[in-house]
């Protein structure tokens, strides 16, 4: 039996590497897999930042890939989360009744709720400031080189 709180806090702890995909829909996810590829080229972008400093274009689009991956990932904590008892046990239960305790909602599923929220708003907001103002700096400074 799948349960609801289990899948919200590996959705929020494990999230950009699959983890909660994983316990919901086994090894053989594709999508559980294919959260590798944003989230390795986002780990790849910071090391880039660090190696080059802020101002290596490659950075600046890959690191938001990171961002992105955890932000989506806290919504999907959020979105377990507050699924109805019912929805939950009808999707990842479907062999048990419908009011079944491993889609019920918890203390510590509440928590993961707002956790979720408070981290991936924050990661969310940093990734989009980080890469506009990337972005807008590049662009001056190309102006700046386009007027000399």
């Amino acid at each position: 039996m799948k349960r609801k709180t289990w899948a919200a806090w590996l959705a929020l702890l494990g999230g950009p590497v699959g983890l909660h995909r994983f316990y919901l829909h086994g090894l053989r996810d594709p999508w559980g897999w294919a959260l590798f590829v944003p989230t390795a080229l986002g780990i790849y972008g910071i090391e880039r930042v660090q190696a080059f400093g802020q101002d290596d274009v490659a950075s600046w689009l890959l690191v938001p890939l990171l961002g992105f991956t955890i932000a989506g990932c806290c919504l999907t904590a959020i979105v377990y989360g507050l699924m109805t008892r019912e929805k939950w046990n009808a999707r990842f239960n479907p062999h048990q009744p419908q009011d079944a305790a491993p889609g019920g909602t918890s203390w510590l599923t509440i928590f993961a709720v707002a956790i979720a929220l408070m981290i991936g708003a924050g990661v969310l907001m940093a990734s989009i400031a980080f890469s506009f103002q990337r972005y807008f700096e590049f662009q001056v400074e190309e102006g700046r080189r386009i007027s000399q």
